[in-house]
């Protein structure tokens, strides 16, 4: 059943429209601090695919809007925790914000950073650190190098394949859509498997 394949097509439709680029950005901010938003590779990958030429660019606007989204979340953890705990538990972040605290506990600044780079909501952790008050200056620069990594190696990817890279993931989206759709079911499985003992 090909119910990828649209969605691809239309996200590459949507990423050669003239205001792509803002609505790129306000989703770089608004992931980094609300919580029902997508991440921002959904539109950098397309819009990197679309234009090339523009990948680094891309990448360096997503990154700092990201950043500056992460300290907003920041400051609502330090500032209004007490009144967003409740939206973490209606939303299914909970869980997600109890492991994101052991996190800290473990690893400190090193949290945001794989956070930043990783498929973890970065949201939480944002949260997070102003919720239990880490020190601002690593948690920029560990957020600054997470997210600048994961949104460069994007973009790169997707400039150096090209035009190829768009036909090949049209060719295989189906394929790959339904593959990241059992990993999520797997991960999580173990997940509750994990934590439920």
């Amino acid at each position: 059943m090909k119910i990828f394949q649209p969605m691809f097509d239309k996200a590459m439709r949507w990423s050669r429209h003239r205001h792509a680029p803002l609505y790129l950005g306000g989703l770089s901010f608004a992931e980094s601090c609300v919580l029902p938003f997508p991440p921002p590779d959904v539109m950098l990958a397309p819009m990197s695919l679309a234009k090339p030429s523009k990948a680094w660019f891309f990448a360096a606007m997503t990154t700092l809007l990201s950043v500056l989204g992460g300290l907003v979340g920041y400051l609502i953890g330090a500032l209004f925790f007490s009144a967003l705990e409740p939206m973490l538990h209606e939303y299914g972040y909970w869980d997600k914000y109890l492991i994101a605290v052991d996190a800290f506990k473990l690893y400190g600044p090193w949290a945001v950073f794989i956070a930043g780079f990783s498929p973890i909501p970065y949201k939480i952790f944002t949260l997070s650190a102003g919720a239990l008050s880490m020190a601002l200056l690593p948690f920029v620069l560990a957020s600054l190098v997470g997210r600048g990594a994961r949104f460069f190696l994007v973009a790169g990817l997707m400039r150096w394949g090209g035009e190829k890279m768009e036909h090949k993931l049209k060719q295989y989206v189906d394929w790959l859509g339904w593959l990241v759709v059992a990993g999520v079911v797997i991960g999580i499985i173990v997940y509750k498997t994990v934590y439920a003992s």
